[in-house]
């Protein structure tokens, strides 16, 4: 199942399928969501109004009563990364206009570089790419050269399993509390049919073994 979303600011649309948290959905279809507490629902910097197709969504939660007062519930505002579609039908969604914030002194830097790049002769243009590019790979040939194949390839085994465990960790421990479910403990039923298949092998087991003594 899957419902339509409408980010209003940005003129995004698209398809989300149900259970997708609006942070996530937002990041899908292109629209920049800020994350100050690296969305454990810990501020409000992710938060955002519903206009339209609230009642798709998943209710309050114990971190949204406490970053957002009455007001500002009332008025349609929500934590993106503590709600989720849960129903089918079409939502409309107005983010916060961000606030305008100076560059880094990096990013000054690196619009300077770009500015004289762009004003450079087209033969200088293609020169200091050539040096780049043989810098690059001059690096990239000389670790791969002094790193011991086996080791590399175990690093990165390691790594990526690594990986995987802290995204899957990642993901749970940033759903709200409302939203965690327990790992369900094994039934009675499925413990019953587990004992029945064992104790089946142990009859076949000796029927085969007696056979076998018969025919000695």
């Amino acid at each position: 199942m899957e419902a339509e979303l409408k980010f209003e600011r940005e003129k995004r649309s698209g398809v989300v399928a149900i259970g997708t948290y609006l942070f996530d959905a937002a990041r899908r279809l292109g629209v920049e969501v800020e994350a100050e507490c690296g969305r454990i629902g810990k501020c409000d910097s992710c938060a955002m109004r519903v206009k339209e197709g609230s009642e798709f969504l998943s209710l309050v939660t114990e971190r949204e009563t406490e970053h957002l007062n009455a007001g500002r519930r009332k008025n349609g505002e929500r934590l993106s990364c503590q709600v989720k579609v849960e129903q089918s039908g079409e939502i409309t969604v107005m983010t916060n206009k961000k606030k305008e914030e100076e560059k880094p002194k990096d990013e000054v830097q690196t619009e300077e570089y770009r500015k004289q790049f762009e004003e450079l002769p087209l033969e200088k243009k293609v020169a200091s790419l050539l040096e780049l590019e043989a810098i690059t790979l001059s690096e990239t040939f000389s670790f791969v050269i002094n790193s011991p194949s086996h080791v590399v390839s175990k690093i990165m085994d390691v790594m990526a399993q690594f990986g995987l465990k802290l995204e899957d960790d990642d993901k749970k421990a940033k759903r709200p509390k409302e939203h965690k479910t327990e790992a369900k403990a094994p039934t009675a039923k499925t413990a019953a049919n587990s004992g029945s298949a064992a104790n089946g092998k142990t009859r076949r087991q000796n029927k085969k073994d007696n056979s076998d003594n018969n025919q000695e």
